[in-house]
């Protein structure tokens, strides 16, 4: 697997100056090229590959005004995001319910303010100074001090963040196995709100654990709070200004910590107690589609559900973790004490019928008198619909009682300075 160190380069840091400076010769090589293939494109004389175009940009100012290798990526990276376009239209004709609206052509960068990925290969790394422990861009005089061994190194990219940026260190790390025996106990996670993750499993005894969700709104709120007054201020037609990229990237940098340390409080309870399959809802659109009205759905849709997914499936490859992402709808309607059967959305005629409800925040009651955690309760049958016979012999040894974690943004100082995530 491919994960990466991440090192984040501010606006105050001498290496910035340099850095923005080749990012910028990166946008015009981008433009330069995508010009060319839009016009192609769209006057019908068809599609210009990387080959092509390669050929065509080799005596270009704005493809010598960058080292030939990183040009050769730029170029590649470009032509990845027009296939993706084919790709996405082709889709888009077979099924156009899964977009929000037709795709559209792969756009021009802004002249003045638009910046672009570099990628630098290992050929394009200085193997001498690799050996040090230090990454030497050709070309350059950017030094970067890496704690990743020199022969996993597979590329560094220079990615724009907001009024940053960041370098990312790709390498590769081996995946783990488990044992046979670990793949028959499973855990279920439910994401949502204020609970940001309710964690349950079959492993009898499995005591279930909340993660509280109650920070990332508070740092969301803030941030929407002092963006939108800051937006005020503005003059003309601006949108956006040094303060307030300022503003999203550290509500950002805020947000991944703690996506980060929640996936790895996760992970880690895993492996502590021998579970080999992790079963996460997920349901498609369902940012787009939801209507739980305008507060809660701009608190829901600012929590970024998918990246925590994403944490726990790369995390859990490396130790050897299956990871099954489930449709979840009726989850938190269907009564798990009961067993109740769970129908998938839009293959039922009539609306199902449930024999308990959730009778205010937090707690589920069946129809004979059962409280249970609703959220709880959610990620048993998310469970369930991931594997029907799961609970076959009964649900005695089930504990529904959950335990609450209180996680809370870590402070600037606890973590480190460079940190994993996967690619």
């Amino acid at each position: 697997m491919q994960l990466a160190e991440r090192h984040i380069i501010k606006s105050t840091e001498n290496r910035f100056v340099e850095i923005d400076g080749l990012a910028f010769k990166s946008k015009n090589l981008c433009n330069a090229a995508n010009y060319v293939i839009r016009q192609s494109f769209v006057y019908g004389w068809g599609y210009i590959n990387y080959n092509e175009m390669n050929r065509l940009m080799k005596y270009h100012q704005v493809y010598k005004e960058l080292p030939a290798k990183v040009s050769q990526q730029t170029l590649m990276i470009l032509d990845k995001n027009w296939k993706s376009f084919f790709e996405a239209v082709k889709a888009y004709k077979i099924e156009p319910t899964r977009f929000t609206g037709r795709p559209k052509l792969p756009k021009y960068k802004d002249k003045v303010k638009g910046r672009n990925i570099l990628v630098y290969t290992i050929q394009a790394i200085s193997s001498k100074q690799l050996k040090k422990g230090i990454i030497h861009l050709s070309g350059t005089n950017i030094l970067i001090k890496t704690l990743v061994k020199p022969e996993q190194i597979c590329q560094v990219r220079l990615v724009p963040k907001c009024d940053s940026y960041v370098i990312e260190v790709i390498y590769d790390e081996p995946e783990s196995t488990i044992d046979e025996n670990q793949k028959e106990l499973v855990a279920s996670i439910d994401l949502g709100l204020n609970n940001l993750v309710a964690l349950t499993s079959n492993q009898p005894g499995f005591v279930p654990l909340l993660i509280n969700g109650r920070p990332l709104k508070s740092i969301n709120q803030f941030y929407n709070k002092r963006s939108s007054r800051l937006q005020c201020q503005l003059k003309g037609n601006r949108k956006i200004s040094p303060r307030i990229q300022r503003l999203t990237r550290c509500r950002n940098q805020k947000v991944d910590n703690y996506l980060h340390h929640a996936s790895r409080l996760i992970i880690n309870l895993l492996t502590t107690k021998q579970i080999g399959t992790l079963v996460i809802g997920k349901n498609a659109q369902w940012k787009t589609e939801i209507d739980l009205g305008k507060q809660t759905n701009q608190n829901f849709v600012s929590i970024p559900h998918s990246r925590l997914i994403e944490m726990l499936e790369y995390k859990a490859r490396l130790i050897g973790i299956k990871v099954i992402v489930q449709e979840e709808s009726y989850r938190s309607r269907s009564n798990f004490l009961g067993l109740e059967p769970i129908p998938f959305y839009g293959k039922t005629e009539k609306e199902p019928v449930f024999t308990g409800k959730r009778i205010k925040r937090g707690l589920y009651k069946t129809s004979v008198g059962q409280l249970i955690n609703s959220d709880v309760n959610a990620a048993y049958n998310i469970f369930r619909k991931a594997i029907p016979n799961a609970f076959s012999n009964g649900i005695e040894s089930c504990v529904v009682q959950p335990v609450v974690n209180p996680l809370k943004v870590k402070v600037k100082g606890e973590g480190l300075n460079a940190s994993h995530v996967n690619k």
